[in-house]
């Protein structure tokens, strides 16, 4: 009797389920939020660049689920902190918007958690499920920010949420239609070896 491999959660679980090829997800994620990382713009008037990483995270949890996802981004934290240049704009170590990423564990695990369960597989859904994981970011990062350069709730919102708003409703809009489109792609490739 053959048994029955479970069906796909998240997209990650159409790939190979040896330790290895787990272990390249979780170093591939960490490493994607890297990349993102170096698409940088700095904003005179905050601490905080404009970047690519809250997308790449997002995509990252959503695609890994919530336990690859998370410690994709405690890699990505870890190596970070050990001198990895792959904090936005090359940097590594603590800064004013460290609390960025640290919010992006939470955010990758919480958005892992929700995709695990569907969240995923149409543009309406995967945009909730981006927009939770924006508030998680924004949560633990302004935290860190204001009490980082010690200034008020009001100012801390001002510099490290307000300036990025529609940027990040850029990002959830494009995350949102590439996760139903992958799931499609990958549909349909399972159907061609059937």
């Amino acid at each position: 009797m053959a048994m029955a491999t479970p069906a796909p959660r998240v997209l990650a679980d159409f790939a190979s389920r040896t330790a290895i090829a787990q272990i390249a997800l979780v170093v591939g994620g960490a490493a994607f939020v890297g990349i993102a990382a170096q698409v940088a713009i700095p904003l005179p008037f905050t601490p905080v660049p404009l970047t690519l990483q809250t997308f790449a995270v997002l995509l990252v949890g959503a695609s890994l689920g919530s336990l690859r996802g998370a410690l994709s981004m405690v890699v990505y934290l870890l190596a970070g902190m050990v001198g990895v240049p792959w904090f936005a704009e090359g940097s590594s170590g603590y800064s004013a918007s460290f609390g960025y990423i640290v919010g992006f564990i939470v955010a990758a695990f919480i958005v892992g958690r929700l995709a695990e369960r569907g969240a995923t597989t149409t543009v309406l859904r995967s945009a909730g499920l981006m927009v939770v994981g924006n508030l998680a970011i924004y949560a633990v990062g302004v935290t860190w920010l204001k009490f980082a350069i010690d200034v008020d709730w009001a100012t801390a919102m001002s510099l490290g949420v307000v300036p990025f708003l529609i940027g990040d409703a850029v990002k959830i809009a494009l995350a949102a239609g590439l996760l139903p489109l992958a799931w499609k792609g990958l549909e349909k490739m399972q159907l061609r070896n059937n």
